[in-house]
């Protein structure tokens, strides 16, 4: 951001957005060839209206998170799912039951009518067949499809309900595992691979019962050699690829995670020149993910040959034991080839089971990990019986309130405040002192171990978390923007706010200046996290959105302790205009922020140890006093430094 002084007024100078444009450079904005075509595929853009999201922080289905739970609420779809099942298999597998009719009774008696019938039969099984498949995938697909979309609806909506601290404690590429390959692997599950297991297993029931009505001592001996040792191999697949599934799943999230700090700590690494250890570290964490996979494919490797060469060894028995039946004349040469057509059928089914199980361990695998996720209840959780916050006048209490990130480490230890209706409170103190964690506590980010927080004698956690977030606004030190346009960012808070609203909050900051600078005003782009715009910008931004929302409360987290004096100028302009008539609390480091508040408050190792108006804390000469002096010796440094001084 650049400052000029013209008639003594400190204003804000271009942005980058503009020096672009001014430049000729890409990106200034849209360009007008792209937002014609883009204007072009919306034309052709079918409506969507906004759904109707049932959302609580209190009651959602706790059950724990399994196909059988997930599954019953589709349960009449899928009933119909498996009848179409039922109709494609038995009609799939008439073929070898007709071609033992036609060589025995058309064939070998030369019956050419015989023949004729049998092959228009088999024409119209496989077209029937072939229909019922048709119906089968469409329906399954939707189905799939609809049960993916829940899913991920549900597994994002359980992060939003989450508290801080859940975020905190784990990495964000683990939390974006679960959102993608996770539910990716159930993807596939879901729309063929439950319904594949039921059409093999069907198709098994059914040859198997096509064996033994051909003949039962035959069908016999191969299910007699068959069973025990699939039994057998399958057993050990599923315990090997169990545990093989998990290691695959934990190393994808390390992986995801790893890709997700290294992007979004790229500046720092290219400042200190990591590029090269952080692709070394990527390498081995990527190997881990190798080493697991392919820990995985040998099982598969063992486990698929092995039932093929069982099926090898079967047809040769058949063909033995059969052929010797065919000479003493118990079997008729169709019922043999029959036989062996079916028993053809037989494993086929048990290759793509084979394949199917190692689908369902992926998934099973996946099952577990988002189980795990959907069971985390809120820290900070919603009272079933919470009330509405009423309109608050603002009146903050901190009752012996004691609290720990920690259990074993406390950062507030039995602090007791109390803050008027529209007063506003400066807390300042060392780093590490417990400030943010005041601010914290009072937005319900955390509830405190001990004491109670009260907003017009109202404990904060028998309020709702919408009413009370809807009275409390937060600037933090580093304000999050969102890809979108200046007026998205700006009416985040009210998203029906119209554009008078939003061009009244940005006049009311100080940020129309720099709106009347951008071609396209409020609807110039904001680039991710804010990444075009300077840092007073995106403060002023900030300012404005909470200006919008109308808070009665507001809390503000260090919002000026990035900025240059210069740049600190202008916002605490706007923050006179966002606070006014408001309760604050302001987490300070700044002299110029601290001298805006009615009473100053001074954390030291947990606790207050000095409150009282500002011109009081100095002259009692404690530690606001030294921070004081200290301040201004600063501010005079600076001062000095930007004035010139004498060679």
């Amino acid at each position: 951001m650049g400052f000029g002084h013209p008639g003594g007024r400190v204003t804000i100078g271009p942005t980058s957005i503009q020096a672009n444009a001014d430049a000729g450079l890409p990106f200034a904005d849209v360009p007008g060839d792209l937002a014609d075509r883009v204007d072009a595929v919306l034309a052709h853009e079918p409506e969507h209206p906004d759904p109707v999201v049932d959302f609580s922080h209190s009651r959602w289905d706790r059950r724990p998170f399994g196909l059988r739970t997930f599954l019953r609420p589709h349960a009449a779809g899928l009933a119909l799912a498996v009848l179409l099942v039922v109709a494609e298999t038995a009609l799939l597998h008439l073929g070898p039951l007709l071609v033992q009719v036609g060589i025995d009774r058309g064939v070998l008696e030369r019956d050419t009518d015989v023949l004729v019938a049998v092959a228009l039969a088999f024409v119209a099984s496989v077209l029937l067949a072939a229909l019922a498949s048709s119906l089968r995938t469409a329906f399954t697909g939707r189905i799939g499809e609809r049960l993916v979309y829940e899913l991920r609806v549900r597994v994002f909506s359980h992060f939003q309900r989450q508290s801080l601290g859940f975020f905190t404690a784990e990495r964000s590429g683990v939390l974006m595992t679960r959102m993608t390959s996770d539910i990716e692997s159930l993807t596939v599950l879901f729309q063929e691979g439950l319904v594949q297991f039921v059409v093999q297993g069907m198709t098994l029931l059914v040859v198997t019962a096509y064996l033994l009505f051909l003949n039962p001592g035959l069908a016999l001996v191969c299910l007699a050699l068959v069973v025990p040792v699939n039994v057998l191999l399958t057993l050990w697949f599923r315990r090997v690829s169990a545990a093989g599934y998990l290691r695959v799943r934990d190393r994808i999230a390390d992986v995801l995670a790893d890709l997700s700090e290294s992007l979004d700590g790229i500046r720092l690494i290219t400042a200190f020149n990591r590029r090269r250890h952080n692709a070394a570290r990527h390498h081995n964490i990527v190997g881990a993910h190798l080493d697991a996979n392919l820990a995985t494919s040998r099982a598969q490797a063992l486990y698929g040959p092995g039932t093929e060469a069982l099926g090898i060894v079967s047809q040769a028995v058949v063909l033995l034991v059969g052929g010797r039946m065919v000479l003493r004349g118990d079997l008729t040469i169709g019922e043999m080839v029959a036989f062996l057509l079916f028993l053809t059928s037989f494993f086929a089914p048990i290759q793509t089971l084979v394949q199917l199980f190692n689908q369902y361990q992926q998934g099973s695998a996946a099952i577990t990990k988002l189980r795990g996720v959907l069971a985390t209840e809120p820290s900070v959780p919603e009272a079933p019986d919470a009330h509405e916050l009423p309109a608050a006048d603002g009146h903050l209490v901190l009752e012996s309130v004691t609290f720990g990130y920690d259990p074993d480490h406390l950062v507030l230890r039995e602090v007791d405040l109390e803050v008027a209706p529209g007063e506003v409170l400066a807390v300042v103190g060392a780093t590490g002192a417990g400030k943010s964690t005041v601010a914290k506590l009072v937005t319900r980010f955390y509830d405190p171990d001990f004491g109670h927080v009260r907003l017009d004698g109202h404990d904060l956690r028998d309020v709702t978390l919408a009413s009370l977030r809807r009275q409390v606004g937060v600037v933090p030190q580093e304000p999050f923007l969102f890809n979108g346009s200046i007026r998205q960012n700006v009416a985040f808070a009210r998203p029906d706010a119209s554009e008078e609203e939003v061009l009244a909050a940005c006049a009311a900051v100080g940020l129309d200046r720099l709106l009347a600078r951008l071609p396209a005003g409020v609807d110039a782009p904001v680039h991710e996290r804010g990444a075009s715009l300077s840092a007073g910008e995106r403060q002023l931004l900030a300012l404005a959105r909470v200006f919008l929302a109308r808070p009665r409360m507001l809390v503000l987290d260090e919002a000026t302790s990035n900025l240059d004096l210069q740049s600190e100028a202008v916002i605490e302009r706007a923050l006179d205009t966002v606070l006014e008539g408001r309760t604050a609390v302001i987490i300070a480091h700044r002299l110029a922020t601290v001298l805006r508040a009615d009473r100053v408050a001074v954390v030291d190792g947990g606790r207050i140890v000095e409150l009282g108006i500002h011109e009081e804390l100095v002259a009692l000469g404690g530690q606001y006093a030294e921070m004081h002096g200290t301040w201004v010796a600063q501010t005079a440094g600076a001062a000095g430094v930007a004035g010139g001084s004498p060679a």
